[in-house]
């Protein structure tokens, strides 16, 4: 995947030095945080396993997250939480994720690629990059850093809410996930803007059968 690396060269300049890559995982998920993350690496530094993280297995990535840390110049996380994602909305939180991850990196870099086609406001330039964790090395990395960091956080939360499974589908609206929700309802956990649709069908189905 070296045409990932080459991507990112491409836009190196005597000015632009430093490129991060940022990315986010957990749009789609009914319960959980948004977790962003941003990746800085030297020119040369390069992996050639490093990929979009959805085409990554799961063992793979904790691997690859490890040799991200190790050899990255700098990285940066940002989580937003499930409250502020039914305050806000997915796409702000997501923004707001991808700001916070970029701005703990230090050094700061000179150009920010993001993947997606929409930008948060950034006094660094930034550049949208559409399906860019599969053209981009740093948003690729990017990737892997938030999947990673986000499949802990809801493997944690599945210690305490077994009955959601999400040591499995990491809040993902799985059919057992969807199901557990209709029979438990929700957990605190949950992102309830989320789960009109699945309410509303217990609904309906309570008010069939008081009939």
């Amino acid at each position: 995947m070296r045409t990932l690396k080459k991507f990112d060269n491409s836009f190196v300049t005597r000015k632009k030095k430093l490129i991060a890559g940022v990315d986010e995982a957990g749009r789609g998920p009914l319960a959980g945080p948004v977790v962003a993350a941003a990746v800085i690496f030297d020119k040369k530094t390069f992996h050639k396993e490093i990929n979009d993280s959805k085409q990554i297995p799961e063992k793979k990535r904790e691997e690859l997250y490890k040799w991200i840390i190790e050899n990255c110049l700098s990285y940066g996380v940002g989580i937003i939480d499930h409250e502020e994602i039914d305050e806000i909305n997915i796409l702000q939180a997501s923004l707001k994720a991808m700001k916070q991850a970029a701005a703990h990196l230090s050094p700061p870099p000179n150009l920010i690629l993001i993947d997606g086609s929409k930008s948060f406001v950034s006094e660094i330039e930034t550049k949208t990059v559409v399906k860019g964790d599969a053209k981009s090395f740093s948003i690729a990395a990017a990737s892997i850093i938030a999947k990673v960091t986000r499949d802990k956080i809801m493997k944690k939360a599945h210690e305490k809410f077994p009955e959601y499974m999400w040591e499995r589908n990491k809040g993902y609206a799985t059919k057992a996930h969807r199901e557990a929700v209709k029979k438990f309802g929700p957990s605190p956990f949950h992102r309830k803007t989320f789960l009109n649709r699945i309410l509303k069908e217990v609904k309906q189905k309570s008010v069939r059968v008081v009939k």
